[in-house]
């Protein structure tokens, strides 16, 4: 088993800093699912965590907070719930990371204006000509 999580190209999470407790998951799976700590809570502390520049962990901070708790339950399967919450865990890491493209604000073509007026222009002249004059009848 890989004892790192990689999140982003330059965010590697170690494993060792993942904390996990096992709980009865209740639901489906009759006994086996009463008897059975299937339940994975993963707990991950962003604010001692190794795995982040100063300007990642600011920005996941403020995204996340200083700690992050997921618990996943869905599955009859220790492991898989395990899986899950990985995963989980993954994808919000990776969403608090994503820097939004800044929108640049650009000016229409002299074209695109052109084409917008003529438009206008041929629909204002389709709907006047079917307006009804007095003198037309």
């Amino acid at each position: 088993m890989d004892d790192r999580l990689r999140v982003t190209r330059t965010c590697v999470v170690p494993t060792s800093e993942l904390r996990w407790s096992f709980i009865a998951a209740g639901g489906p799976g009759g006994q086996h699912a009463n008897t059975s700590n299937t339940a994975a809570e993963l707990r991950f502390d962003i604010e001692t965590s190794t795995a982040f520049t100063e300007a990642q962990r600011l920005r996941v901070m403020e995204k996340l907070g200083p700690s992050v708790r997921i618990v996943a339950r869905e599955e009859r399967s220790q492991l898989r719930n395990r899986d899950l919450a990985t995963e989980r865990l993954v994808a919000m890491l990776v969403e608090a990371l994503h820097i939004p493209t800044v929108r640049r604000k650009t000016r229409p073509t002299k074209g695109a204006v052109q084409r917008r007026l003529t438009a206008k222009s041929q629909a204002s002249e389709r709907k006047s000509s079917r307006r009804y004059r007095s003198g037309d009848d």
